[in-house]
């Protein structure tokens, strides 16, 4: 099965407990104002690849010390089947792969999905897409409604738990406040098909692109087109 995906990062820190790999897909049609994700909305302008593709890259990153899978978006039910592929083979792939438990916990690495989709919106396909995951961090995002809840964007936002591990796993977070960085950049050197490039990973606090975008200015990147702009 083939799934549009916009990206994918390792290790990502700013999207759950621990050291994480990072799967956003491409095409979300909720478009929530104040989005900082808008480059992830068209759902074709992304890249077409294998959920094997995806799952490789997990079954790499649990051999690296892995801690979790968070996948995000766009919208990552607005592709249900590709997404319940994908949870299933990174559920196996954890059964299957040796560890000794997780440096953040001593527990096996979680499953974490985001959506702007709220429990009473989910039909069957959307649920059953959910069924290997272990948390889920739902609602739109709301710009008027900021919070200092961790990994949430906005106030209305919920960290559901779904399964045993995922009560364990994100019990101490339900109701923390961030008090780390919230956001990680990543600089891809420029190269043949282009100049740099800056992603911002995370949820960032209000007036915290601002932020980073002066900081990059002063250290010789100015941002041609940003992601949280129309």
């Amino acid at each position: 099965m083939r799934v549009e995906l916009s990206g994918t990062h390792f290790p990502l820190e700013t999207l759950g407990p621990g050291r994480r790999l990072g799967i956003w897909l491409q095409g979300c049609r909720l478009a929530c104002a104040g989005c900082m994700s808008r480059h992830t909305w068209a759902p074709h302008e992304g890249e077409s690849v294998d959920v094997a593709t995806l799952l490789d890259l997990w079954d790499a990153a649990l051999a690296d010390g892995a801690e979790g899978l968070t996948v995000s978006g766009g919208e990552p039910l607005d592709q249900p089947a590709a997404l319940a592929e994908l949870l299933r083979g990174a559920a196996r792939l954890r059964s299957a792969h040796p560890r000794h438990g997780s440096a953040v916990d001593g527990l096996p690495a979680d499953l974490l999905v985001y959506t702007g989709y709220e429990e009473s919106e989910l039909d069957a396909s959307r649920h059953a897409a959910l069924a290997h995951a272990d948390a889920v961090v739902a609602g739109r995002f709301r710009i008027a409604e900021p919070t200092r809840l961790v990994w949430r964007g906005s106030a209305n936002q919920r960290l559901a738990p779904r399964t045993a591990l995922g009560r364990i796993r994100y019990a101490p977070h339900l109701d923390r406040e961030a008090d780390g960085p919230a956001v990680q950049i990543v600089v891809t050197p420029a190269g043949p098909a282009g100049p740099p490039a800056v992603r911002l990973l995370g949820v960032p606090r209000r007036g915290e692109l601002s932020h980073w975008e002066r900081w990059l200015g002063a250290r010789g990147l100015r941002l041609r087109e940003r992601s949280w702009r129309p």
